[in-house]
């Protein structure tokens, strides 16, 4: 019960419609047993000692007992729904929380598949039962109660006969409950390495196909989906195994009852009416004891659902908020690090060791290395994405530590290497950073990123819907409204990582030159691969293997014989190359 107690928060608050909903179900129940009863006294009074006058008063107190069972039926259900989809709502709302405020750091090892998979068929394992699964315990639990109590009433020897198989009948259960929790996890889990299969797939198909992978990503899906399979099979045959040897022990109940409440009958201890009545309330208690294999099943699946969504509510947020964090306004943007080392994984290599530098308001840093030489985790650091084993980075002098996130990243605007855009019109993903901006700043920001005028030619300007991902988009057209929408944020701080690399050397001009007017005034840092693009930088920082190796000004490092000037030759040789043949 460890798993439900630590996910109380989200139900016990709505505790009143479960506590409603069983007062109902006491009804329910009770009204269940009734009908033997009923039975009973048709036998011996109506049938056995001919009182017909009995009927007319049996059959309008049947169709009572009908409606109010009818009635408390509704209400139970009803509630019973209500206190579950009342609790998963504010458990899923508390989930998707808190996966905003996980860092890059989960999602490093996370896998969108699985995370689909837990906010969804997990919640709802969970919430199933919640509304079901533990009403349905409290049912089996009042009706095998109930019945006994009859029972006992009617014969104390009968009933002990009776019963003397039920003890086996609950090892039975126990046992059973031991090897279909952990079934129900192995499900749980090949569910979410199938749907991150699935979501793999379709998100990477361009490449899929490209590359004429369709065997090989059908093959990988076959395994995924052969192990979900088995999964599944192998809790089936522990259900195929519990129901026959339940009704089996059942069966010997009723051998039981038979034979010695047939010998009662026989001499007079007992009326034909209490057997009949006998004979029902039996299966009363049998099959709702076979019903506790079902709730246990429920039971297994939510505390297996249970503890994958525990895994998301109590991961670690590393990137912690202090207490004193100010929420400022508009910073100037002085960025400087002192002696930064960065680890992403625990006894790892380094992504960055010892990084110091200064980066006063308005200076342009360019950063330029091979990939994996720590380009993109200097940025990274600044906006707190990840925490770094040592060091100190200050924005306007003071650690970043002492800002509130919100307000830290609001003052950065960030154009990653992969502009990722929202299945909606072209205006929104230009205001999401801003949602409050005008029209007409909406319009200035797209110009000043060179989209202004492809977005005029499409077929609804501004209101034209994008596709997943910005499908229909082309990668440079995508990248210049992830540009305009760092823009619109109005940030002291300004990131380019990469940002220019899907565009042609015409538009990546174009791009430049309206960026000179923007980065003014602000502390800007590229990242690049081409030396065109960071060239006027005030600094050009050059790494390899997490370390700085080299910072200056172009001029001094083509001309420093290390390794900024291999790389200019390397772009510039080629160049020169082709415009030799150009003119040749």
């Amino acid at each position: 019960m460890d798993t439900f107690r630590k996910l109380k928060q989200f139900y016990w608050p709505y505790k009143r419609f479960l506590i409603v909903s069983l007062i109902f179900l006491l009804f329910v129940t009770g009204i269940t047993v009734v009908y033997p009863m009923v039975l009973q006294v048709t036998i011996d009074e109506v049938i056995v000692k001919s009182r017909f006058e009995l009927v007319p008063w049996l059959a309008f107190g049947f169709i009572g007992i009908m409606v109010v069972k009818g009635i408390s039926t509704y209400f139970h259900q009803y509630l019973g729904e209500l206190f579950g989809i009342r609790s998963v709502y504010v458990m899923r709302d508390a989930l998707y929380k808190k996966l905003q405020k996980l860092s890059f750091r989960y999602y490093d090892n996370a896998k969108t598949g699985d995370i689909m998979s837990r906010l969804t068929s997990d919640v709802e394992g969970f919430r199933f039962f919640l509304s079901f699964g533990f009403s349905m315990l409290i049912r089996v639990t009042l009706l095998i109660l109930i019945s006994l109590a009859v029972m006992f009433y009617y014969s104390v020897p009968l009933t002990l006969v009776t019963m003397a198989a039920m003890p086996f009948l609950a090892v039975l259960t126990y046992r059973f409950d031991k090897r279909v929790h952990p079934a129900f996890r192995g499900i749980r889990k090949s569910l979410g390495r199938l749907n991150t299969r699935i979501q793999e797939n379709v998100s990477g198909i361009h490449t899929v196909k490209s590359l004429s992978r369709e065997d090989f990503e059908i093959e990988r899906f076959d395994d995924s989906n052969g192990n979900y399979k088995d999964h599944y099979l192998k809790t089936a045959n522990i259900w195929a195994k519990f129901f026959p040897l339940m009704e089996f022990i059942g069966n010997i109940c009723v051998v039981a009852l038979l034979s010695f409440g047939g010998y009662l009958v026989i001499n007079g201890n007992l009326n034909p009416g209490e057997l009949v009545a006998f004979f029902s309330l039996v299966w009363y208690i049998v099959w709702p004891l076979a019903d506790f294999g079902y709730v246990i099943n429920q039971f297994s699946q939510a505390k297996a659902s249970g503890e994958r969504l525990l895994e998301i509510l109590e991961a670690e947020e590393d990137i912690k908020e202090q207490q004193k964090a100010v929420a400022v306004g508009r910073i100037k943007g002085h960025v400087s690090f002192n002696d930064v080392t960065l680890t992403y994984v625990k006894d790892d290599d380094a992504a960055l060791k010892n990084i110091t530098f200064d980066a006063p308001p308005g200076k342009v840093i360019g950063l330029i290395g091979s990939t994996g030489s720590g380009k993109t985790s200097i940025t990274q650091l600044i906006t707190r994405f990840y925490e770094p084993e040592q060091g100190e980075i200050l924005v306007d002098g003071k650690p970043v530590q002492a800002y509130s996130l919100k307000s830290l990243r609001k003052n950065i605007g960030f154009v990653l290497q992969e502009a990722f855009l929202f299945s909606t019109t072209i205006r929104e993903n230009i205001r999401y950073g801003n949602p409050d901006a005008s029209e007409e700043e909406v319009i200035n920001a797209a110009k000043r990123a060179q989209a202004h005028d492809f977005i005029m030619e499409m077929p609804n300007g501004y209101d034209t819907y994008l596709g997943e991902r910005g499908m229909g988009l082309s990668g440079g057209q995508k990248q210049r409204i992830a540009i305009a929408r760092a823009l619109l944020v109005n940030p002291s701080i300004l990131i380019l990582d990469d940002a220019t690399s899907a565009v042609d050397m015409e538009t990546e001009l174009k791009i430049q030159k309206a960026l000179k007017e923007v980065m003014n005034g602000r502390t800007t840092f590229i990242i690049a691969h081409r030396i065109s693009s960071i060239k006027h930088a005030d600094e050009i920082i050059v790494l390899e293997d997490g370390e700085i190796v080299e910072r200056g000004v172009h001029e001094a490092l083509i001309n420093n014989n290390g390794p900024y000037q291999r790389i200019y030759e390397i772009q510039y040789q080629d160049r020169d190359i082709f415009l030799q043949r150009q003119h040749g």
